[in-house]
């Protein structure tokens, strides 16, 4: 690292403090998506003061003006004074409404919640993974370390959020995943571990004279088809196990995989 430092990096280290205080940032969105901030200011007509959204979300003043001026540190949000009596009032950019709030056209709101609830805790444990070469479960959540999807799905609000963790992955790269090889000479197409569908839509997208099923546990299926469910929907969703899926291949006539999520035929 110091062979590329410069003289004035070397005498304060500016990089390694930005590495230092990194985590701090993540969680201050962490928070903020977690309270319900952007959310607010998405559908809000107007500017809101620290005050307005403090009420609104039921958090104390203070605190809640300290973390919009952490976003606006950030250009998450805006801030504009009132020159009759500066009073600071905060509104989205656009990154924040398009990527932050959950009605946002790329949402990643559910990525940020699961970051914080699930991945932040498990990485406070990371020296112990070092030490002792497992994941960190067991300590974390109180879960086996070889239980991982019990970990994933140990309640119907945190399968939930894993599933939204999936969706905002596949709304923001699925369409350059499933089009980074042409497919369209394969008809039926499997999506193994689908979660959502929201892969498998962009396979319809991309697709359009494919058959395209999602294959998943049937407590994952029944979750996407309640909250996940898209009008107009051409998916197929199956439900059953991987081991299930694997005995019946042949009915799947599975010719072509991508590891862990899809195979096609």
């Amino acid at each position: 690292m110091s062979e590329h430092l410069s003289q004035s990096e070397m005498d304060y280290p500016f990089k390694l403090l930005e590495y230092l205080n990194g985590f701090r940032v993540s969680k201050v969105i962490f928070s903020a998506c977690e309270l319900g901030v952007f959310d607010l200011l998405a559908t809000s007509p107007c500017a809101l003061s620290a005050q307005q959204v403090a009420q609104a979300l039921r958090a104390s003043v203070d605190g809640t003006e300290r973390l919009l001026d952490a976003l606006v540190g950030i250009e998450i949000l805006h801030v504009e004074t009132q020159p009759q009596d500066g009073t600071a009032l905060y509104r989205n950019t656009e990154v924040a409404s398009v990527y932050l709030a959950k009605g946002g056209a790329k949402s990643l709101h559910d990525l940020a919640i699961y970051q914080s609830q699930t991945t932040y805790p498990l990485w406070n444990n990371l020296a112990d993974v070092v030490r002792d070469g497992r994941n960190q479960n067991q300590k974390t959540f109180g879960i086996p370390p070889e239980e991982v999807f019990q970990a994933i799905y140990r309640t119907e609000e945190k399968m939930l959020k894993f599933m939204g963790l999936m969706n905002s992955f596949w709304v923001l790269d699925g369409h350059d995943v499933v089009t980074a090889f042409n497919l369209a000479g394969f008809q039926n197409v499997v999506d193994l571990g689908g979660c959502t569908g929201a892969l498998a839509r962009e396979m319809v997208k991309a697709y359009p004279s494919s058959s395209v099923t999602v294959f998943d546990m049937p407590a994952v299926v029944e979750m996407a088809a309640k909250h996940f469910l898209q009008e107009n929907n051409t998916l197929k969703f199956q439900s059953g196990s991987q081991s299930l899926f694997f005995r019946s291949s042949t009915k799947y006539a599975a010719t072509y995989s991508f590891k862990h999520y899809q195979s096609v035929s």
